[in-house]
């Protein structure tokens, strides 16, 4: 069907068939080549539908206020374990995010050919710069010696392996890679499912809890902020990285073997197990409120609900969450609406801090 327009001399035509058949060779992977970025119209809805909220949630970490903070880390109220906690959340997270943003860029959003996944993967990256630059801002705020940061990420065994275990998923497909082989599919989907489902999704999980679970104490009150917001976009995140996981394995399902399935649970088995080796070291001695058991056995309720999120079965069926209030705080409200397959909308900042303290 052809439509046309004259303006003066000069006559127009656009053919919507054509654009129909462009519209239909939008794909994750192996789409129509097009270096214009035009988004519209939209195949992938849930890519937009998630930058627009992404980009309502944004938040700077210098509007968060350090100086109870500050009191409490120069003062006597703070024991030991709940400074070496925050010590280890900024030794991980400090290059973690800066893990996930290059993956995003350098991987992910290179071998995507749809432009509105590259629009919300530009925006999950920018967001990746936000949350690392927290971190700088948490460092130089309590006086904390940044070398100290370097050390602990190159230096704690546990920290190190669980780098190890996200790069080398990325460090494969550093290349020209031919998408349309199966393999080379496959490795791509497994490098969404670790950074998405494995990484951001259960591995960082332990942290949030151990300083949301100081934050409920009133102690670190500018830092317990800035992971409460962090946590709103991982949630974004993780439905970022599902949605492509399931769209990219239902446009090419010949990959969807059982064998590929179980290599899944096998590789979160193994996020599982670097984690729970992770969290001992954050908690070395007991704390108040703060359970090696309790967190250890949270993984394992965070990692099957990541696992049944992405059609696979779960590896402790019917383990329950051992921090109700956690549930309330990082689950329900948060994530409730990403496991029916919908968006949760998020305030911007400015209206975020006072609907957060009633979550409390």
């Amino acid at each position: 069907m052809e439509k046309s327009f004259t303006i003066g001399e000069k006559t127009f035509v656009l053919d919507q068939d054509k654009a129909e058949a462009a519209f239909a060779g939008k794909r994750i992977i192996n789409g129509r080549k097009s270096e214009t970025f035009n988004l519209l119209p939209l195949k992938y809805q849930w890519a937009y539908d998630l930058y627009r909220t992404m980009k309502n949630n944004h938040w700077e970490p210098e509007d968060i206020q350090m100086q109870k903070d500050i009191q409490q880390w120069q003062g006597t109220e703070l024991t030991d374990s709940d400074r070496w906690i925050i010590r280890m959340g900024i030794g991980y997270f400090s290059a973690a995010e800066g893990i996930v943003g290059d993956n995003i860029l350098h991987v992910v959003r290179e071998l995507v050919t749809a432009p509105e996944l590259k629009l919300v993967l530009g925006r999950h990256a920018h967001e990746e710069n936000i949350h690392a630059d927290s971190l700088l801002y948490m460092i130089s705020s309590l006086g904390i010696n940044p070398h100290e940061c370097e050390a602990m990420f190159e230096q704690i065994p546990t920290i190190v392996k669980k780098n190890e275990f996200v790069t080398r998923t990325s460090h494969d497909l550093r290349r020209d890679l031919d998408t349309t082989l199966p393999e080379n599919k496959k490795k791509l989907a497994r490098n969404i499912f670790v950074f998405g489902q494995c990484m951001e999704g259960t591995q960082f999980y332990g942290l949030f809890g151990m300083i949301l679970s100081l934050y409920r104490q009133n102690k670190f009150p500018g830092i317990g902020q800035m992971f409460r917001y962090t946590l709103r976009d991982e949630s974004n995140h993780i439905e970022v990285f599902r949605n492509l996981f399931m769209d990219l394995v239902g446009e090419n399902m010949e990959i969807w073997t059982n064998d590929f399935k179980n290599e899944l649970v096998d590789t979160m088995r193994e996020a599982v197990a670097l984690e729970k080796e992770f969290i001992k070291d954050c908690l070395p001695v007991s704390s108040v409120g703060l359970s090696v058991e309790e967190f250890c056995k949270y993984i394992d309720f965070i990692a099957d609900r990541r696992l049944e999120g992405v059609g696979l079965n779960p590896i402790n069926p019917g383990v329950q969450n051992p921090f109700p209030w956690l549930a309330e705080t990082m689950d329900i409200k948060k994530e409730a609406n990403f496991f029916e397959q919908t968006v949760t909308e998020y305030q911007k900042s400015s209206a975020l801090a006072s609907a957060d303290d009633d979550d409390l």
